[in-house]
């Protein structure tokens, strides 16, 4: 049987904690940070946890 492969897009996106949660990034932490103000930069800067109805289909996408 042949082995599962990650998906590349996800492997960049994705990541798992030590205790199996799933977490990304927030939206608009990239770029044109001189239209955004400090408080809400730093807010964005956090990972957050995935949602538990997209969990499933990342995990998937992952490998685990």
């Amino acid at each position: 049987m042949p082995k599962n492969k990650t998906h590349s897009g996800a492997k960049k996106r994705f990541r798992v904690t030590g205790s199996g949660k799933i977490m990304r990034q927030r939206a608009n932490h990239v770029h044109k940070f001189h239209e955004k103000t400090p408080q809400h930069a730093r807010r964005l800067a956090n990972d957050v946890e995935l949602s538990p109805a997209e969990t499933k289909k990342v995990k998937r996408l992952l490998g685990l």
